[in-house]
């Protein structure tokens, strides 16, 4: 029995329950006369619905079909060799469940090492080999290609990456150390560093036969009919093969040099998976491609056995999986039909709602506001945003005069909402106000209507607690800018009913939103922890640390942005309002900073100014500093860190304990779906416990051992 057939074998032992992908062999004669051909093809016996994925045995039987095809290339019987997949996939990569079993560096450097080991055989066999990307490729997917002589890729090819620096590894099956020397290192750090970074970026065909790492594009309706009449030119040397020279001198390096910056920018240096891979392209430049290999095996054992793969295939299976089926959502049967949306007001933050449900409900939308310039800037924008998807082809102008016919506005709240189903208001954060609206849609409204209220802090029930039917009344609070963020934080109040419940439920998904379900609890989730984080930030800066220790002492993090930053484009104002809310609820906990409250008052937009010659970087602005009172405690950056974890370690235990979620894999959920919280730390609680910071200052971790972290 061969090394490989051995160390899958074990590998296979270690994951009992692999969804396994058989690798089947069929022969035919190429068309023009240019001989007897063999092709693979990956299968996992499942609909395109469950992507096939490369586990230990799917491995060993794409090694058995190698060992059937390499006889017959030695004994002359057939001029190539071609791998495609089952219909509208090729492959996505290592089966991600297998790793999370991994407990020894030893197997996972098996799990490496058997990879390349298969993968290598395209590329020694005595024949030339063909890939054929018909569908999705991903990962391992895309690595099995590469080690092929030739590639063509489908038009209709919707999603092609290199995602692993995203989940905390290195393309460690040849992407490393292949694809450089394939493009050319620029290239192939656009691909396997900065896409991965810009939350996973998929390629479509067309892309990846402009990178040149396929060498033919042919249409989905006869693609491999048509890479087939290629593979024949090329056999018999009618169809030539050029590829462009790849710069091996100061290109390479400058290359690199840029991947290190674009993972500073998105990482700060707090994971590790970027600058492992950014190493190995580094050291492929001289073409060596063993050594390439040896060294992606070795950052891929190292990497499943760290803290950041778990927690970044812990986040990638919160936002699959638990994303899709929300805790503690009533049974779907109860939720009712919605035909027709109203929206109360017609600001932005309203105008952004009516487009959405436009867009995914296609159902007549009504608009109203307090005065018909307000409503008609409020449909004028829903039009204007339609003509841009119509601009850039996004949709056909039928489609376009359709959903422009289905919007309107009115001033009369009886005339617009009479025969709405779920009506959602979008208005000044006052519970005043929000009452009155709320009393004047029930007066107009159908009796089984959901009133929604898009509220960021206030209380569902207190909001609720007028009406004759309160019970209708549910929490329904979107992320800024609306159309990116994929939140939706779904509020119960006290009286709130199942099939109200479930009927919000139900238009979350069809807004294909993540819905996580809270409580009426003082700021529900996100607002709650950010409050708490950005008020700690702003209570060491008002003690006297100056700002940019503040900001510097979080940047371990990996966040999107800086808190000051963030707090810009909130809107400090927003910022104060939040933190008075909530300081009104736990005064113990939540400040009210008086610096920010200056700044508000002085009618700044921020903190900082950003000016050209200093490249538009954030300067402290010299009339913030003015108005900033210090004290004179200073803390150092570790000391801010610390400050500011043991807040927010605090704050999640006490939400948890108030039941606000269901479990801390919410409030993850709802960090990197809502905040754009690192997908590498695994929202925030892994963290927290990796760190140690949970066990300080709550005495126990948020998530048992294995769960985001290496079993123990």
């Amino acid at each position: 029995m061969s090394t490989t057939a051995e160390l899958l074998k074990g590998a296979a032992e270690l994951f009992p329950d692999e969804v396994v992908t058989s690798a089947h062999v069929r022969h035919f004669e190429l068309p023009a006369g240019a001989g007897r051909f063999a092709l693979i093809t990956l299968d996992n016996g499942f609909d395109h619905t469950k992507p096939t994925t490369f586990g230990p045995q799917s491995l060993a039987h794409l090694n058995t079909a190698l060992d059937q095809v390499e006889a017959e290339a030695a004994n002359g019987e057939i001029v190539g060799v071609g791998i495609t997949g089952k219909p509208f996939i090729f492959a996505v990569g290592a089966d991600l469940k297998g790793v999370e079993l991994l407990k020894q560096h030893s197997d996972a450097l098996a799990i490496g090492k058997g990879g390349h080991d298969v993968f290598k055989r395209l590329a020694d066999l005595a024949v030339p080999t063909f890939a054929y990307y018909n569908g999705a490729a991903m990962g391992g997917g895309v690595e099995v290609g590469l080690h092929c002589t030739y590639r063509t890729v489908s038009k209709a090819l919707p999603a092609f990456s290199l995602p692993e620096v995203f989940l905390g590894l290195v393309p460690g099956w040849g992407g490393c150390t292949i694809l450089p020397n394939l493009i050319g290192a620029e290239k192939a750090v656009s691909v396997i560093i900065e896409n991965s970074l810009n939350q996973n970026r998929q390629l479509k065909g067309k892309q990846v036969f402009e990178l040149g790492i396929a060498d033919a594009l042919f249409e989905g309706a006869d693609f491999l009919e048509q890479s087939l009449i290629w593979t024949a030119g090329v056999l018999n040397g009618s169809v030539a093969v050029e590829r462009p020279e790849i710069d091996r001198g100061e290109g390479w390096d400058q290359a690199v040099a840029k991947g290190r910056a674009i993972a500073d920018s998105k990482v700060h240096g707090a994971a590790p998976a970027a600058y492992r891979a950014l190493d190995i392209i580094e050291a492929a430049k001289d073409g060596d491609l063993q050594k390439g290999y040896d060294a992606e095996d070795q950052a891929l054992a190292d990497l499943i056995m760290g803290g950041e793969l778990r927690s970044g295939i812990y986040a990638f299976n919160l936002v699959q999986k638990r994303g899709k089926r929300p805790a503690g959502a009533p049974d779907k049967s109860l939720a009712r039909p919605v035909t027709k949306v109203g929206v109360v007001g017609a600001g932005l933050m309203a105008s952004q709602l009516a487009l959405l449900f436009l867009r995914r409900l296609e159902v007549p939308v009504v608009l109203t506001d307090i005065d018909q310039e307000r409503v008609d800037k409020g449909v004028g924008y829903v039009h204007g945003e339609i003509e841009k998807l119509l601009g850039k082809g996004r949709i056909n102008q039928d489609k376009a005069n359709r959903l422009k016919g289905l919007v309107s506005g009115v001033l009369d709240k009886a005339e617009g909402f009479a025969d709405a189903d779920f009506i959602i208001e979008a208005v000044f954060e006052e519970m005043s106000v929000k009452q009155k609206v709320f009393a004047e849609v029930e007066a107009v409204a159908p009796a089984h209507a959901i009133l929604a209220t898009n509220t960021s802090s206030l209380s569902v029930s207190e909001m609720a607690s007028k009406l004759k039917r309160p019970e209708r009344v549910v929490g329904f609070h979107f992320f800024n800018p609306v159309a990116i963020l994929p939140l939706l934080e779904i509020v119960r109040g006290e009286q709130t009913d199942d099939a109200s419940l479930a009927t919000a439920f139900g238009v979350a998904k069809k807004l294909k939103k993540t819905a996580v379900l809270t409580k009426d609890a003082p700021a529900f989730v996100v607002n709650r922890i950010l409050t708490r984080f950005m008020g700690e930030i702003q209570n060491v800066i008002d003690e006297g640390t100056p700002v940019a220790v503040a900001e510097k002492g979080v940047e371990p993090l990996g966040l999107p942005m800086s808190p000051l930053v963030l707090l810009e484009l909130v809107g400090p104002a927003i910022g104060l309002h939040v933190s008075e809310t909530l300081n009104r609820s736990f005064p113990e906990r939540f400040t009210v900073s008086p610096n920010l409250k200056a700044v508000v008052e002085a009618g700044k937009r921020g903190f900082y100014v950003y000016k050209p010659e200093n490249g538009f970087k954030p300067e402290l602005d010299p009339e913030v500093a003015a108005l900033l009172k210090q004290g004179d405690v200073v803390l150092t950056e570790e000391q801010v860190r610390a400050r500011v974890l043991d807040a927010v370690a605090q704050e999640i235990g006490l939400m948890l304990e108030e039941g606000v979620v269901a479990e801390a894999q919410d409030i993850d959920l709802c960090l990197i779906t809502g905040a754009g919280w690192p997908f590498h730390l695994g929202g925030i609680t892994p963290y927290l416990d990796r760190e140690g910071v949970s066990e300080r200052v709550n005495g126990k971790r948020f998530l048992a051992q294995g769960v985001a972290s290496v079993p123990a």
